[in-house]
């Protein structure tokens, strides 16, 4: 059976670790390279580093703070943030970066999304996706870009189809709702998007305990079906430690690497 794997997201803004409430009120909570070692040395599966306000200020990826990153961890790293053309791709890559996650620019000039993965290979390029409920839209959810603020008019199954289709190896997806609440994963989205692509999910947005993470890993009917859950608030605040974690859901028959 495939291990599931547990992920931790730093936000990053103006070079520090944030944390925010469904993409509001950020607090500074510490520095990402040194906090990235730590979760290494606790056992995370892979890393992911967003750059929260670079897509809004029009700027590429902070080079030397994604490569500060990568010289202190060796699993699967990847980056996000004002990635808009290929030369981004490449740079973020040689910086360090495994993968990188194209979101707002993935929905402005969806091309780079068939011309990453065409150069990169499928498993480089990763759909970010910030999805809310939005009763108009067809499968009950709208795409937003820009770190929230811009909705797209995008139905969120209907793009996570039509990215898959253009290249991209994996989805990052996040719950507008649940976002940094710690009152549980959107099952219900999460579930949808995961049976109907055939790259690996993770779900994003909501964990606040280990049970939040095995209903979004579970297979069962009511589960969430991903192959990954993404955690920041949870360990951010000291509550648990990845070990502690992965501890837990080994005894909830989640299967993950111990």
């Amino acid at each position: 059976m495939l291990k599931k794997r547990v992920i931790i997201c730093l936000d990053v803004k103006d070079g520090r670790t944030t944390k925010g409430v469904k993409f509001l009120n950020n607090v500074d909570i510490g520095d990402p390279v040194e906090m990235a070692a730590e979760y290494y040395r606790q056992g995370v599966d892979e890393l992911v580093f967003y750059d929260i306000i670079a897509s809004a200020r029009g700027r590429g990826p902070i080079l030397e703070l994604i490569s500060n990153v990568a010289s202190q961890v060796f699993i699967p790293f990847c980056v996000g943030g004002g990635i808009g053309t290929i030369d981004d791709i490449r740079s973020t890559i040689l910086a360090g970066a495994e993968k990188v996650s194209l979101n707002s620019q993935a929905v402005k000039h969806p091309e780079l999304i068939k011309e990453g993965a065409r150069i990169f290979g499928n498993q480089c390029i990763v759909l970010g996706m910030d999805a809310k409920k939005d009763l108009t839209m067809p499968s009950g959810y709208q795409v937003y870009i820009n770190g929230g603020r811009v909705a797209t008019g995008l139905d969120a199954l209907a793009w996570a189809e039509e990215a898959v289709k253009l290249g991209a190896g994996e989805i990052v997806l996040n719950s507008m709702d649940a976002d940094g609440t710690r009152a549980g994963y959107e099952l219900n989205l999460t579930r949808m998007i995961s049976d109907a692509v055939s790259v690996p999910v993770v779900a994003s947005g909501g964990g606040g305990t280990v049970q939040h993470m095995a209903d979004v890993l579970s297979g069962a009917p009511d589960g969430g079906h991903a192959d990954a859950a993404l955690i920041a608030s949870m360990v951010h605040s000291g509550d648990y430690t990845v070990g502690g974690i992965k501890t837990e859901l080994d005894k909830l028959s989640i299967p993950v690497r111990l």
